[in-house]
């Protein structure tokens, strides 16, 4: 089945409890999309969101914003700005992980991109360590059972195509503490296989440790399609997958969100009508989980959904 058929069999059948646009406060004139998820610190909740005017590319910032209402953020005023895209954040023990895209130029024009990754126990002054893969995105830690970290690697490039069909894969490597977090590392994590169909591509965007031992992902898969007129539009979904670090395994692949399951709303360019960019889930105390999501690179949303990694344990 092709992932526009499912697709079909996804939005015939969803269950969307809550849909909401988040609103930000403080930055006016300012898109903020592709957010982290929320989470807590010094009993107050907060997010990173990517801040980009709507007529620039590749001119972001991140910013700290906190929460101040129902789907309300507020910027935190003199909190570090950081010249970054896309973040996502992970804690490891007593530190807070967040990393980003952080995009190259030379003379003038856009060169290449890194993931870059900053460290710390103080939310106003995490501090940078390490620096991924040339031009690889959606690299993910998650804290594992045993106390080791595990690593999600998304490579993409054209001879990734001409092998394995996809556009993309993703890898999976384990490494013992922060200090191992590496480049090579991350280049050579070894692949995890059965994930992406022909043509397709996407990655992990949060992946959280079950108390099964397993880890639940909340990623995005992607295909070219085009809309009613001919125009060709990418297309973004939100997914979710369980993934055995111990078997290499992943099972029950599913399709959680599309671009119809939040409020209508602007695109940033035409053929990115039907994006959604995940950032994870939170759970709720009715036991659904609210997913959030970057909407068509300038807005960000919230959809209540089932628990997706039903029956593969409780996130821990």
């Amino acid at each position: 089945m092709t992932l526009k058929q499912k697709r079909i069999e996804f939005e015939a059948s969803k269950k969307i409890y809550e849909s909401a646009t988040l609103v930000f406060h403080g930055v006016d004139g300012f898109d903020v999309y592709n957010i982290s998820i929320p989470f807590q610190r010094d009993g107050k909740r907060y997010l990173f969101g990517r801040v980009e005017r709507r007529n620039e590319w590749a001119r972001s910032w991140v910013r700290l914003f906190e929460e101040t209402g129902r789907d309300e953020w507020t910027v935190v005023k003199d909190s570090m700005i950081y010249t970054l895209e896309d973040p996502y954040i992970t804690e490891i023990g007593d530190e807070l992980v967040m990393g980003g895209t952080h995009v190259q130029y030379q003379s003038g024009k856009y060169s290449t991109f890194f993931g870059y990754f900053f460290r710390g126990t103080d939310l106003h002054d995490l501090y940078y360590f390490t620096t991924g893969p040339n031009k690889m995105k959606d690299i993910r830690l998650v804290p594992l059972a045993d106390g080791r970290i595990g690593v999600f690697s998304r490579p993409r490039n054209a001879e990734m195509k001409g092998k394995y069909g996809s556009e993309s894969m993703i890898g999976f490597t384990v490494i013992d503490r922060l200090e191992d977090l590496t480049a090579d590392v991350i280049e050579s994590a070894p692949y995890i296989h059965g994930i992406f169909g022909e043509g397709e591509w996407g990655g992990v965007n949060q992946a959280y440790l079950l108390d099964s031992g397993k880890i639940g992902v909340i990623g995005h898969i992607c295909h070219q399609d085009k809309d009613e007129s001919g125009l060709e539009v990418k297309v973004y979904l939100n997914m979710a997958f369980v993934f055995d670090p111990a078997t290499r395994e992943s099972v029950d692949l599913q399709l959680i969100g599309s671009r119809p399951c939040y409020p209508p709303g602007p695109a940033k360019i035409p053929h990115l009508v039907d994006c959604v960019f995940s950032a994870g889930i939170v759970m709720r105390p009715d036991g659904k989980a609210d997913l959030y999501s970057g909407i068509g690179d300038c807005e960000a949303g919230r959809i209540t959904i089932d628990y997706p990694f039903e029956g593969h344990g409780r996130l821990v």
